[in-house]
């Protein structure tokens, strides 16, 4: 009888799992892994941070109006400009320069200049380093977010949870080890391209936790079935599953499989208490921003995100912006009204999670990413229109948290903020100091697939030494 006529015919004596155990779709199957592709293994050398947070603000924030002040663009608002560059997909024209409607305040001990578009985040001034010389090698969405997700524009590359998964495993047992939550509105372009395994044994990839209601769906047992019939039920299927994977060794989905029911299994008590906010105090939940309806969403995936880290999980990604274009950072349209939506939404609920991380002892430990694909023009798109193209010549990000050197900027782009021209960081050089942080040499984290050793930097990547603390 083979595997498959046998489940057929045992169906009614499944009857009792959680949905989940036995019509999961491949990719949510593929989250788990045998306990020992996913067991706790050391760093190349002492990490800094044992988690990383990459809060990814997915469309494209203007540089100009976060991070990036630019006084000479002020001097010459409204008028063309004369430059070299071009936006998009290099088709289109170059507006007209259009200042930062956004005013810039120094703020801390260091000075650090941040716009009015983040006056939570500015409280923490003295801990973030804003790279200002960012910059990629494409200008469109989709290609742009694979790209600082997995380091490569193309599909089908590890993305970097992957990468800090197969390199650390996993500290806990009953939660995944890289969890990704994204927006109510709809996912980034590309969707789980930008966190998925790639080549890598499909144990690696990222865990989809669903923007609202439960993260995970069917976790919850039947009426009537016992924990004890459950059991006894996985672990034949797990004898099952074993025995057809021992002679068929290279099927790495299937090895995923029987870890994900072992994981799903395990889930029924800890994800539920993991996401449940009820256990958290009113003053909590108002921090977060729980009770407002510009932030709860953005506020609820924060603080679940304190949450995960104190419970082990290694690598977290939150994506703010989603589905249609004005859901997104991508302010082609109105610029001002689209970054004073989507920084009302996070600023608040950053702030919190930050808050938080101090006062539980996480800070120390936890790497903080922001950032989104690439940037905006200094310029608008279109007479009379407040809105931003694409600009993927420079762009802001920063880092914060373990081993990172706050209160300072690295990098500048030009006077009107359009190209990166001062100590100019690729998006290898930003995944190479990642890496660093977590205690990996990216040249010799590496993955041998299709003749070669591969790694996330490609033939790229320098880490950014003045970043680190």
């Amino acid at each position: 009888m083979t595997r498959r006529q046998y489940l057929m015919n045992a169906t009614a004596g499944f009857a009792g799992l959680p949905l989940c155990y036995l019509f999961e779709r491949e990719a949510r199957a593929a989250a788990g892994a045998p306990r020992g592709l996913l067991a706790p293994r050391p760093p190349h050398f002492p990490a800094k941070a044992r988690h990383c947070v990459f809060l990814f603000m997915n469309g494209a924030p203007s540089q100009v109006d976060t991070f990036d002040p630019k006084p000479d663009l002020e001097r010459h608002d409204g008028q063309p400009y004369k430059g070299p560059l071009t936006v998009g997909s290099n088709s289109r024209p170059v507006g007209y320069l259009m200042k930062s409607p956004f005013p810039f305040r120094r703020h801390g001990q260091s000075g650090l200049p941040i716009s009015s578009l983040f006056p939570n985040i500015a409280r923490f001034a003295d801990d973030l380093c804003v790279i200002r010389s960012m910059y990629t090698d494409t200008a469109a969405h989709a290609s742009g977010c694979l790209q600082m997700n997995t380091g490569n524009i193309l599909i089908g590359k590890p993305s970097l949870g992957s990468w800090l998964s197969y390199g650390l495993g996993t500290e806990n047992e009953n939660l995944p080890a890289y969890v990704v939550m994204t927006d109510p509105r709809g996912g980034p372009i590309s969707g789980a391209s930008n966190w998925t395994a790639g080549y890598m044994p499909a144990a690696f990839q990222g865990t989809l936790f669903r923007p609202a209601g439960a993260p995970l769906l069917d976790l919850e047992s039947p009426a009537g079935v016992t924990a004890r019939t459950q059991r006894a039920s996985l672990d034949l299927l797990k004898d099952l599953n074993a025995a057809h994977a021992e002679a068929h060794p290279g099927e790495t989905e299937l090895a995923a499989r029987i870890h994900s029911y072992e994981l799903a299994f395990q889930m029924q008590t800890a994800a539920a208490e993991a996401v449940d906010l009820s256990r958290e105090s009113e003053r909590t939940r108002a921090m977060y921003g729980l009770d407002q309806k510009l932030t709860a969403d953005f506020g609820r995936k924060c603080l679940i995100t304190r949450r995960l880290l104190e419970r082990g999980v290694r690598f977290i990604q939150l994506y703010s912006g989603g589905g249609h274009i004005e859901d997104t950072w991508d302010g082609h349209n109105d610029c001002i009204a689209n970054h004073t939506l989507h920084a009302g939404e996070t600023d608040q609920p950053i702030a919190a999670l930050m808050t938080d991380l101090r006062q539980s002892g996480l800070w120390d430990e936890t790497l903080l990413v922001w950032g989104g694909e690439f940037g905006r023009t200094p310029t608008s798109e279109g007479i009379g229109k407040p809105g931003r193209d694409h600009d993927w010549h420079g762009f802001s990000m920063w880092l914060a948290g373990a081993g990172v050197k706050g209160g300072q900027a690295i990098g500048a782009t030009d006077d009107l903020g359009f190209a990166a021209v001062e100590d100019r960081v690729h998006v290898s050089d930003l995944h190479a100091t990642i890496l660093h942080l977590m205690g990996f040499d990216h040249t010799r984290l590496t993955y041998f697939h299709q003749g070669m050793n591969q790694r996330i930097t490609g033939v790229r990547g320098n880490v950014v030494r003045r970043a680190l603390a």
